[in-house]
This record gives structure tokens, C-alpha cells and sequence, in this order.
């Protein structure tokens, strides 16, 4: 082998030692070659070395901890979920406060029987399509015998012989402010019925799961008692005499049937979401936000339900339901609306009692209690 065969064959043996191997080998040729001629070589410049142990990581910056305002203060969680563990029915309680986001619940998931609250979503629908020039809030409407629904409905005085006009405003102010069942009917018709209601939820994000439409107040009421409906139902006391002639043993089948799985179901967690939505803005325009919030400022219903617990001071905009009875059971008693301190904070309130057998004082005694709970523990 000639002496460039010898290189190669040097340079690959050195090449296949260890890393560490081959710098001692290396470190070692260089001190053992002699300098034939003493040379002067300048000093060379001083080297930074590496340590032998890696650096220790920096510390990490201290989690940042969240302001009481971002999430619920421990106390009211305790205090709304003893209010749902020791109330003596079906309940569901949840409350959002609206800048912040957070929730607190009882049952929050749960669908329970809106009733009249669901003309909330009645209201916004037709809110909604005036927001989209499809109606107008001074649109003539006539209401006629034919019309007519059951339970409570004041303006059914008014309607005789060839019926009663007015306006949709006076409709909507009607059923949200005394919770007249004829003219939310009437609104509900103007709009394009049921299936307009869950389309502009569905366009609001919020779906049958969570918040269901029924079918309208007559087809709904009946089915609940175990009644086909009939419109002579809706003359008078006729609906009353009808129900209670039939045997006991329907009503209970019907009303269990109900509770069980509600066509007009709602989760409190996502009605009180739905009215965070409705306090900023996300739900209808400016103006149409205002004027159902002040039409909610000014209904007459439910004065000892949440209402009665809101301190001084604060403002409190809602919208109540009530179901109907089968002794001992009374099912629907809700209220759910949105109460506002003096500093401007709001919280979306949702009490919805699905049944129980409470006396209506003990009901109330319930409600207000959250509400006072709420005011208590707010935090600015």
C-alpha cells in the first residue's frame, strides 16, 4: 500500500472512534510532533468556555391570579346550589353575570316547562324582523273571536262582534308586560308562527336543546291537560269545565308526559345566556334591544317572585311563566330576567320551578332568595 493508501485507511479508523476517543488521540499527535525551527506564535486571544452543567432554566413568571370580578365568588356558588339542593320540588337556578361571562347553577342543564317566559323569544322574533324590514311596529292587526286562545288573556274583552284592531306595538306590549296569551298568539302569527321562532334562534346560536318553541299557547295548554283542542274552548270558563270533567287518571298521564320531556323545555343556563346576549347587544339592533329591555322594566307580572327580592337601588327587567295545576302539584312557575346595580353591573337571573308542592309564599321565598343572594355577593 502506498503512503496516500495509508492516509485513507488512517483517516477512516480515526473517523470510526468514539468523538471523545478521537480528540485524545488528536490532543495527543499534536504534543507529540516536534518543531524542527522554534517558532513565536502571538498569544491567542482568551476563550469563552461553556460550563460543564447546563445552565438552570429561568423561573417561571408567577401564575397571574384572575380579578374576583372573572369568575363567580365561591360563597355564591355555595349559597345558589343549597338554594337548589334544599328547595322541596323540581328546580333549575342559574345566573350569569353579563361583563364578565361566568355562570352559577343549579340544575343548569336541565330542560324544564317555560311557559309564558318562552313569549321572550316571541318578542325578539318579531323585534328581529323589524330590525329587518320585513314588518313594522305600527302594522294594523284585528283580532277576532276566532283568535281568542284560554287562561290570560284581558285584551278577549275588548274583542266583540267584528273584533278589535290595534297595533303590533300594542300586541307586544300586551304580551310582555301583562303576559296576555291572545296577543302573543297574535304576534307569534304575524311572524310566521312556531317555525319562524326556533329559525332566528337557530340564527342566534342557540338550539332546540337547549331552549325548544312549542307549538302555541292553545295546542300546547290542551295537550298538557289531555284536551283536543276545540276554539269554543277559548269562550269563557268553557276550557276549565272541559278539563276538569276529564277522569283524573288522563290529566296525570298528560301532565307527567309533559314534565317529562316538555315541547316548550328550556335549560336555565342557556336562557340566562340568551339574555347576557340581549344586554350587549347581540341579539336585535340598538333600538329594538331598548325597547324590549324597557318593555321588560315595565311588566306587572310576578311583583313577589324574583322581583320582590331585588334591593333597592337596583333595577330589574324580567319575564314570568306559570303552568297549570293538578293538586297537590302546581309545574312552569319561572321568572328569568336581568337585574342591574347601581354601578351599572347586570346579572341574567333564571328561577324555573318545574313542579313541586309548595305553597305559592314558599315558592316566592325561593325566588327572592336568590335574588337577595345575588345583590349580597356582588363584587364592582
Amino acid at each position: 500500500m502506498n503512503d496516500k493508501g495509508k492516509q485513507v485507511q488512517r483517516r477512516r479508523r480515526f473517523l470510526s472512534w468514539p468523538a471523545g476517543v478521537a480528540l485524545m488521540v488528536l490532543a495527543g499527535a499534536c504534543t507529540a510532533i516536534p518543531s524542527a525551527t522554534p517558532m513565536r506564535v502571538a498569544a491567542a486571544p482568551p476563550v469563552s468556555v461553556w460550563p460543564a452543567t447546563a445552565p438552570a432554566p429561568a423561573p417561571r413568571p408567577a401564575a397571574v391570579q384572575p380579578a374576583p370580578r372573572d369568575r363567580p365568588p365561591a360563597e355564591l356558588v355555595s349559597a345558589i346550589q343549597a338554594l337548589g339542593r334544599n328547595f322541596d320540588g323540581s328546580v333549575g337556578i342559574a345566573v350569569e353575570r353579563v361583563d364578565a361571562g361566568w355562570t352559577v347553577a343549579h340544575n343548569g342543564n336541565k330542560l324544564f316547562p317555560q311557559q309564558s317566559v318562552s313569549k321572550l323569544w316571541v318578542a325578539m322574533t318579531m323585534l328581529d324582523a323589524v330590525d329587518r324590514g320585513k314588518v313594522t311596529l305600527d302594522r294594523q292587526v284585528m283580532i277576532r273571536p276566532a283568535d281568542l286562545t284560554l287562561f290570560h288573556q284581558p285584551i278577549a274583552a275588548m274583542v266583540k262582534g267584528a273584533g278589535y284592531q290595534t297595533t303590533l306595538r300594542d300586541l307586544f306590549h300586551r304580551a310582555m308586560t301583562q303576559s296576555d296569551n291572545t296577543a302573543n298568539d297574535s304576534v307569534l302569527r304575524t311572524v310566521g308562527g312556531p317555525e319562524a321562532v326556533r329559525s332566528y334562534l337557530a340564527r342566534r346560536f342557540i338550539g332546540p336543546d337547549s331552549i325548544r318553541f312549542g307549538p302555541g299557547e292553545r295546542l300546547l295548554q290542551s295537550r298538557t291537560a289531555g284536551l283536543t283542542w276545540s276554539q269554543e274552548m277559548s269562550q269563557g270558563r268553557r276550557f276549565y269545565t272541559a278539563r276538569a270533567n276529564l277522569p283524573r287518571s288522563v290529566r296525570e298521564k298528560a301532565l307527567d308526559s309533559y314534565l317529562a320531556d316538555p315541547i316548550d323545555g328550556a335549560a336555565p343556563l342557556a336562557i340566562v345566556h340568551a339574555l347576557a346576549k340581549l344586554k350587549k347587544g347581540d341579539m336585535l339592533s340598538p333600538s329594538s334591544t331598548a325597547l324590549l329591555l324597557s318593555t321588560m322594566g315595565e311588566a306587572r307580572t310576578g311583583p313577589q317572585r324574583v322581583k320582590g327580592g331585588v334591593p333597592a337601588g337596583w333595577t330589574y327587567m324580567h319575564k314570568t311563566g306559570t303552568g297549570q295545576d293538578l293538586a297537590p302539584r302546581s309545574t312552569g312557575y319561572n321568572d328569568v330576567g336581568i337585574m342591574t346595580a347601581p354601578d351599572g353591573t347586570s346579572y341574567a337571573v333564571a328561577v324555573m320551578i318545574g313542579e313541586t308542592s309548595l305553597s305559592i309564599p314558599e315558592r316566592w321565598k325561593l325566588m327572592q332568595s336568590v335574588s337577595r343572594t345575588v345583590a349580597a355577593l356582588h363584587r364592582g
